[in-house]
């Protein structure tokens, strides 16, 4: 149970909390009347002989171990100057860097308070816990208590070596979540009503997590922000390894580049990296299959059926496209090269012509930077959180426009008699959906990918949220947004009607919060997707056995000079 002891220098004049874990106690602050624990390690360093191998418990301490200051990160290259603009990736040297934050109100085990755990994104190769837009001050000034911890990133947490298990950093957040689990009463939270939400790769690890048998019973809910259930192709992830062992001179084995400087390796990988995103493609580390903790697509499984008991909110922002191109001047080239550029979206979404004519009708108005950008988003991301939503609705997948008049009052529960024929007794828990459409004060940036991160947090006014955002941000879509992360992580209901028939989405600053719910905006473009899916074409690939089969139809040559433009 939580105990007190006189603080060194506490300007309130209260007591620095003192809490009990499994490895040993620890000495918090008490920080705008919210109790805060930093850089508490929840597994060894992996470092040594416990490099590229899974994770395992600290060593226990004696005494009171300090918590005042957030611990190590884990090693990562850092962002490149055009994204360090706009994203905040703070390092702190160490070698104990799985270690995790905890904010509470009430530290003790009679609180009993629903807890949030944040898995932070960046691509599964940078970000970290210290982030500070990631301050659970807000959360637990609402009564949640909030956890968030750090994982093993790039090679160290998703390399494939034939002498290592794969998804280390995966394995390193079973292993927080097993701490929060064993742990959480302690600082005041309930192990039994636990919320687990990330954004983009926090969001696919997430997806992963809710298919993996081994997780089941570590959380009650899931929030999944801007990031689809996937995995990576093993062939992708080898091929940046094999990329790096080239520049670094070693064989492509975990032995090999244990022996490398973390620094060194961490150049290498930036290097090998370097082409590689979420508009160009290419080699990439990611979470894949291995039988063990992933044994299956998470996408199929939980299309299957899967995690079916666990309440989802899930969603986007409008123009995620444009902070993967609007940093490094790809908006002007694409414009600028107009159908070489288009042959290059066709290749990368592996879809014929009928898509971008379909788009291009949808949006007469829009640029080709604008379309290009707006399809990947839907290929790589829409398409398939639209489909797991419909899917756990009992629904089949979207097959033509939207209605022209869809329902004034559409039902607050999935239907009684769902099309796919699928018992109401089989329907999964509600899955909520939003989209997040307000535009940023930076020229150029839009309702971008991770723009909402500052306003899940209610931290809008942070100076690294308003790298994103601009001045003077709306804080009142902040609270709104903020409370509704709140509520669904205490009974599972963010304040609108959950997935059905008529496709409901909370718009998050959009211009029309008078009514802020709108029905099948993506509907149109998601139809452009399932058509093509049936077309007969015998040569299709398909990368993933949840995406539509699509058509590969632009010229490798095209994709080449682009690549070099």
């Amino acid at each position: 149970m939580a105990t007190s002891e006189t603080p060194a220098n506490d300007p309130s004049g209260s007591p620095d909390p003192v809490v009990r874990t499994p490895h040993g106690r620890v000495r918090g602050r008490y920080e705008q009347g919210v109790a805060v624990f930093r850089g508490i390690p929840f597994a060894a360093p992996p470092f040594g002989p416990r490099r590229f191998r899974p994770p395992v418990p600290p060593e226990p301490w004696g005494g009171v171990r300090d918590a005042g200051a957030y611990g190590p990160t884990p090693p990562k290259p850092p962002y490149s100057e055009a994204f360090a603009r706009f994203l905040a990736d703070p390092v702190v040297a160490g070698d104990d860097c799985l270690n995790l934050n905890v904010w509470t109100p009430e530290p003790g085990r009679g609180a009993r308070l629903p807890v949030m755990v944040w898995i932070h994104g960046g691509a599964l190769t940078r970000g970290s816990s210290a982030v500070p837009i990631y301050d659970g001050t807000a959360f637990a000034r609402d009564g949640v208590v909030l956890v968030s911890f750090n994982y093993r990133l790039g090679v160290e947490g998703y390399g494939l070596f034939p002498d290592a298990p794969p998804n280390l950093g995966l394995h390193d957040q079973l292993a927080a979540l097993e701490w929060v689990h064993a742990s959480v009463a302690e600082f005041g939270g309930d192990p039994d009503h636990v919320t687990v939400f990330g954004e983009s790769a926090g969001a696919i690890s997430i997806g992963a997590l809710l298919a993996a048998p081994r997780a089941r019973g570590l959380f009650r809910r899931a929030v999944l922000q801007s990031g689809p259930p996937e995995v990576t192709d093993r062939d992708k992830v080898r091929r940046l390894v094999r990329r790096m062992a080239a520049r670094l001179e070693v064989p492509a084995t975990a032995a090999a580049f244990a022996d490398v400087d973390r620094t060194r390796l961490a150049e290498a990988q930036a290097e090998a990296g370097r082409m590689a995103g979420p508009i160009l493609g290419g080699p990439a580390f990611g979470i894949v299959v291995d039988g063990d903790l992933v044994p299956r697509d998470p996408q199929a499984a939980l299309m299957d059926g899967a995690a079916r008991d666990v309440p989802l909110l899930m969603g986007w922002t409008s123009e995620e496209y444009r902070l993967w191109i609007a940093p490094t001047g790809l908006v002007e080239r694409i414009d600028r090269l107009g159908p070489l550029a288009v042959a290059l979206a066709m290749a990368r979404c592996h879809c014929g012509p009928e898509v971008i004519r379909g788009y291009r009708a949808a949006h007469p108005a829009a640029t080709t930077s604008e379309l290009i950008g707006q399809m990947v988003t839907d290929h790589l991301l829409r398409v398939p959180l639209h489909r797991l939503a419909d899917a756990r609705a009992g629904l089949a997948p979207t097959d033509g426009p939207p209605p022209a008049n869809p329902p004034a009052n559409p039902p607050a529960n999935p239907p009684a008699n769902p099309p796919s024929g699928i018992a109401p007794a089989t329907l999964a828990a509600g899955t909520h959906v939003y989209e997040f459409a307000w535009r940023s004060n930076v020229p150029g940036l839009g309702a971008c990918h991770a723009l909402e991160l500052g306003f899940v947090f209610d931290a809008a006014d942070v100076p690294e949220a308003e790298r994103l955002a601009g001045p003077d941000a709306p804080r009142e879509l902040a609270q709104e947004m903020h409370e509704a992360w709140v509520r669904f992580a205490v009974d599972g209901d963010p304040g609108w009607a959950p997935w059905d028939a008529s496709h409901p989405v909370r718009l998050f600053g959009g211009g029309g919060e008078e009514n802020p719910l709108v029905h099948g905006p993506r509907d149109a473009e998601m139809a452009l997707w399932q058509a093509q899916s049936r077309r007969p074409d015998p040569g299709r690939v398909t990368r993933r056995v949840t995406r539509p089969p699509l058509r590969v139809t632009a010229p490798l040559s095209a994709v080449r000079r682009f690549r070099r433009s």
